[in-house]
């Protein structure tokens, strides 16, 4: 019996606004489609923290013995600036300032994309394709949706007609939102005259001249909308209809609402069993932005070369950090929240070497297992609930530092069990990775690099640059980077 047929699974279903067990479409298998980045610039926080959870979420189901194809794509092309339907398009735009082709910039930031996501110990998606790579498949469904009388051709440019959509379908049913709201909140655009509805969106836009990314099509050489390309991905590798649709809650509306009006208007069928959104992150309680310097990129995290925090942090640090909070609640990013979670995090390293040197004692167990156990799990079936699973681990760390002090007893094969589903729930599912080194070699660390750095404090109140310099540069060699604030130094290790 696989281990899905002993859980009952419920997913909060932002289609349905409540949680529901899980059942998917075909037993045994799961088709998930994650809404993927606009690779025109380092990957942000906030979208990492959107695909930290859906990884958690494809850990999980694969735990429970599910085969899942998880699908995440890479938008290359048709993502305009600010989101609009007219205008420039962002990876054309930024190849534009960096003087480079925009194939250029799809290169380097996928590349980013990756490296941070390895970083972080994501396990990659079964399937990650590019929308450049699906320009057939875009074309193919414009072509149904026109025929099926759900979009029109006005200059070179195919737009969706949601008023005709509206008419036998229900245009707005994930974010609840009514057309005739959106009507009256419509204002008149430049370079909108040519739809008959403010509210149309693009799935064919014909390019200008200067418009280097271009392909040609029935309509004109253009290039598709961006809602078009997740249609197009996500029904060709999961089927008209699959069971998990994921994204970050600003993709509500208008692209996830957009998806499912071209997914009925093409196949006449809804596209997905169960919505799934992960909510916002913000820093120091304000929105981030880049703008204020209320600011910080993954990289900067690991780094600690960000003004926003008082040194570095491994990247499980920030993860067990990110899975403490709901994927569906804000999470607020800050130093002092680093901070806590770091000490939280070496707390739970510790517990484990501790498990794994541990021997049984006594001839009963002090400790019910089995409800521990229990209680995880139930945890991660009420909608994966990962703050609620790491307070069942904390439960189990009290335990632990009790065996170690000979407060407790454990049998043998208690033991066993617990250190398999303590490294399952902390390694395999959370995605947490053991940091190397004892945490004798990181007091020894520290007090060598603090010892350096007052020899370099010396050396800067002496005016003696050049050994100051000396220190900080093969430091930084080593792959020790010093960071000078307003309390001192600090150093993070790369």
């Amino acid at each position: 019996m696989k281990l899905y047929q002993e859980q009952e699974l419920k997913i909060y279903n932002s289609l349905t606004n409540q949680k529901e067990v899980f059942k998917p479409i075909n037993e045994g298998h799961v088709g998930m489609y994650v809404c993927g980045p606009t690779v025109y610039s380092n990957v942000h926080l906030g979208n990492v923290r959107t695909f930290m959870s859906f990884d958690m979420i494809f850990r999980y189901l694969k735990h429970l013995g599910y085969k899942v194809r998880y699908v995440r794509n890479i938008t290359d092309v048709g993502h305009l600036v600010d989101d609009a339907e007219e205008g420039e398009d962002k990876i054309a735009k930024k190849a534009r300032l960096e003087q480079l082709e925009p194939m250029e910039i799809v290169q380097k930031y996928t590349l980013d994309f990756h490296e941070i996501l390895q970083k972080f110990n994501f396990i990659p998606p079964s399937i990650e394709p590019t929308a450049t790579g699906h320009i057939i498949e875009q074309i193919e469904i414009v072509k149904e949706i026109i025929a099926n009388g759900y979009g029109y051709e006005v200059n070179g440019s195919v737009y969706f007609d949601v008023h005709k959509f509206n008419e036998t379908n229900e245009y707005g049913v994930l974010s609840k939102r009514n057309l005739e709201d959106l009507v009256n909140n419509s204002r008149e655009l430049d370079g909108q005259s040519d739809k008959k509805n403010p509210q149309d969106f693009a799935l064919w836009k014909k390019a200008e001249e200067t418009h280097i990314m271009r392909w040609p099509s029935p309509w004109s050489d253009g290039f598709p909308g961006w809602h078009l390309e997740c249609t197009a991905m996500s029904t060709k590798y999961l089927g008209k209809r699959f069971d998990i649709h994921g994204g970050g809650m600003d993709l509500k509306f208008p692209h996830h609402e957009s998806e499912i009006a071209q997914n009925e208007a093409c196949c006449g069928t809804t596209p997905v069993n169960y919505w799934m959104h992960a909510n916002m992150l913000t820093m120091n309680s304000k929105k981030m932005a880049k703008s204020t310097g209320n600011n910080i990129l993954p990289g900067e995290i690991f780094t600690g070369d960000n003004p926003n925090i008082s040194k570095g942090f491994a990247p499980s640090v920030a993860r067990f950090f990110m899975m403490q909070a709901h994927y569906r609640s804000i999470l607020d990013f800050s130093n002092d929240a680093l901070l806590a979670s770091e000490k939280g995090f070496n707390k739970l390293m510790e517990a484990i070497k501790t498990l794994d040197n541990l021997k049984p004692v006594g001839d009963t167990t002090s400790f019910n297992f089995d409800v521990w156990k229990r209680n995880c799990y139930n945890a991660l079936n009420d909608d994966f609930n990962t703050p609620i699973l790491i307070a069942d681990l904390f439960e189990a760390v009290k335990y632990i530092n009790q065996l170690k002090d000979g407060k407790a007893t454990i049998l043998p094969e208690t033991l066993v069990e617990l250190k398999k589903y303590m490294h399952t729930f902390v390694f395999d599912i959370l995605g947490l990775e053991q940091q190397t080194g004892s945490s004798d070699d990181g007091d020894a660390l520290t007090g060598v690099v603090e010892l350096l750095i007052n020899l370099r404090n010396e050396a800067r109140a002496n005016k003696d640059f050049a050994t100051s310099d000396k220190i900080r540069d093969e430091l930084l060699a080593l792959g020790i980077q010093l960071k000078d604030g307003k309390d001192g130094t600090s150093f993070s290790v790369s």
